[in-house]
């Protein structure tokens, strides 16, 4: 099997035919950079503008709320800001275990491994997703117990039962996604990505402003724009655009559910730690409805997109090199997309750090919010500066399979050192929202450094040994093999 034959030309599909270790080590510096850049942005472009799109759905019909009025725009804020991002980072960090089975797998030659992988993928998130019903059904009464105005938490709760069907999208959407990028079928993600963004803006507009639907009009809207990619690639999926990979709804899906279970929570607590700590920052500080705070969060969340394109690229570089045994190929792939993410991060570095209060101007004639932004634009700078290289290395821990150590590292670097510095900095020394946006700038940068330290002082050859550990652990036989799979 693929696993076990060393010299297998499966296990090697990043290497060119004849492609020999001498030949290798001679290539030129550049010619190896050029290619693992060529590698690197197969998955990243895609990924980007995805992430791009998803967020331009929330923000789009965030800005058709606002038209509507005031109390509809500041439940949908609240409801997407807190409810519904703490759900989307939970289900995309518990995806990432597929993105780690998937792309090992995939580096491995074991292809037809990854639609077992999915559907156990589908067998663990679709309850859990379930199971977080009552965070959308009781919002009202709860913001009622947290002294929200009545009116605004009336629309939330009812924003909220409007966000269930979009929930259960994200189980399905991370999911497929991260089956596809591993295998490299990432124009099919892009194209239905651009499709449902196009149709979001049209279909809203004709709601609200043709039809008059209001809320029901921009929430409906949205549930289409998040399910059309999900039956767009659902179908290329089974009717096949993956021939090598699915080959059809499987018994063996309902085995091995447990360790599936166990690095699915894993990855959940992890990234759900790091994408719901921004939101801390809404929390803590009661400025919601503060345009210039608004202002600066979309900032960063746009940027943070790029950054989350990064995370799925190396964490399918690294999963594919460590599956097909190509422990120097997966440092170089570290090493080539810690340099391109941080190039990208420095240069929006400068360009926020200079520019400051006049980005404002692009969303607001106010000389009072250009004056608000322009204080808080260092902030949003080193923000954007340290979200360059985090989720890189993030993403490298999802690639290895190290999501329980890293969702450690976060408890400890995020809500043991920067929320209480931020807090400290807000309301001890009284540097308000500029103390609580260092405190956590303080979390990331440390959180940033032992990653950092983690990462170089790993044993890349042994974590080739424990991917394929893995792998022939949960190898199920080939549909047309009788031969019972083999066991580590």
């Amino acid at each position: 099997m693929a696993i076990e034959g060393e010299d297998d030309q499966r296990a090697k599909p990043f290497l060119p035919p004849g492609d020999d270790e001498e030949g290798k080590s001679s290539r030129g510096l550049m010619a190896r950079v050029w290619e693992e850049e060529k590698e690197l942005w197969v998955v990243a472009g895609p990924a980007i503008f995805t992430r791009f799109s998803t967020f331009g759905v929330s923000i789009i019909s965030q800005a058709f709320m606002g038209h509507i009025g005031s109390t509809e725009l500041a439940a949908y804020a609240l409801v997407f800001t807190v409810v519904v991002r703490f759900a989307n980072g939970i289900l995309l960090g518990m995806a990432s275990a597929l993105e780690t089975l998937c792309g090992q797998s995939f580096g491995a030659g074991q292809n037809h491994m990854l639609g077992i992988y999915l559907q156990r993928s589908w067998l663990v998130l679709l309850p859990f997703t379930a199971a977080l019903l009552p965070l959308f059904l009781f919002t009202t009464p709860v913001l009622r117990l947290l002294g929200q105005d009545e009116s605004v938490a009336l629309m939330a709760g009812k924003i909220s039962v409007w966000s269930i069907p979009a929930v259960f999208s994200y189980s399905l959407s991370f999911t497929l996604q991260m089956y596809l990028q591993a295998q490299s079928k990432n124009r099919v993600i892009t194209y239905y990505a651009a499709l449902s963004l196009s149709l979001h803006v049209l279909l809203s507009w004709f709601l609200t402003a043709m039809l008059g639907m209001g809320v029901a009009g921009v929430m409906g809207s949205t549930i289409i724009a998040l399910w059309i990619p999900v039956v767009g690639q659902l179908v290329f999926v089974v009717c096949g655009g993956c021939p090598e990979t699915w080959n059809g709804l499987s018994c063996e899906a309902f085995k091995d559910l447990w360790g599936v279970v166990k690095l699915s929570f894993s990855s959940g607590i992890m990234l759900c730690l790091e994408i719901w700590y921004n939101t801390i920052l809404v929390l803590l500080t009661g400025h919601m409805d503060d345009a210039e705070i608004s202002m600066t969060l979309n900032i960063n969340g746009w940027e943070m997109m790029i950054a989350l394109g990064f995370l799925a690229a190396i964490g399918v570089r690294v999963a594919n090199e460590l599956g097909a045994g190509n422990a120097d190929k997966a440092k170089f792939s570290i090493l080539i997309c810690v340099a391109t993410s941080s190039a990208i991060g420095f240069t929006l570095f400068l360009i926020f750090l200079f520019l400051r209060g006049r980005i404002s101007y692009i969303f607001s004639t106010s000389s009072l919010v250009a004056g608000a932004v322009a204080n808080l634009s260092p902030l949003l700078a080193f923000s954007i500066l340290l979200n360059s290289v985090q989720p890189v290395l993030s993403g490298v821990a999802i690639g290895a399979g190290w999501q329980s150590t890293v969702a450690y590292v976060n408890i400890a670097c995020y809500y043991l050192v920067g929320i209480p510095l931020g807090v400290v900095l807000a309301y001890v020394i009284g540097l308000g929202v500029k103390g609580v946006w260092l405190g956590m700038i303080l979390g990331i940068a440390v959180q940033t450094l032992v990653l950092t330290y983690i990462t170089c002082r790993t044993d890349w050859d042994h974590q080739v040994f424990a991917a394929r550990s893995r792998l022939k652990r949960w190898l199920v036989s080939k549909p047309d093999n009788e031969d019972p799979p083999n066991e580590a």
